[in-house]
């Protein structure tokens, strides 16, 4: 597992945590669609939430949710289309966050609800 690999999987654990303690349950992760990849599925309120993570460690290349290009959303969107038509999921939506490690200190979290729509 190269860096940028170790980064994103702590960053996806920092995630889960943080929308855990939301009150959110954690129903899955990195789930394979033919379209790409779901960081985390989970459910709130009876809603089934895709999420997708985006993780830096320094602003050097900009802030996290820089990270979610059109192409990115597009990839996200069908992969939530297809899952929720293979598991007959009729109220969902998707949601990104945006994981800052921050050294010294804890990890700052922006959450963007419903991206996609």
């Amino acid at each position: 597992m190269n860096h940028n690999q170790k980064i994103g999987k702590w960053g996806e654990l920092a995630a889960s945590e943080y929308i855990q303690n939301k009150g959110y349950e954690i129903l899955g992760k990195n789930i394979r669609t033919p379209h790409g990849e779901i960081d985390i599925i989970a459910c709130v309120e009876d809603v089934i939430i895709f999420v997708e993570v985006k993780t830096r460690t320094s602003r050097s290349f900009g802030l996290p949710e820089e990270g979610l290009t059109r192409r990115k959303l597009a990839h996200m969107l069908a992969s939530a289309r297809y899952y929720a038509a293979e598991h007959e999921i009729d109220t969902w939506q998707c949601d990104a966050i945006a994981v800052e490690r921050i050294p010294g200190g804890p990890p700052h979290f922006e959450h963007f609800e419903n991206v996609t729509a």
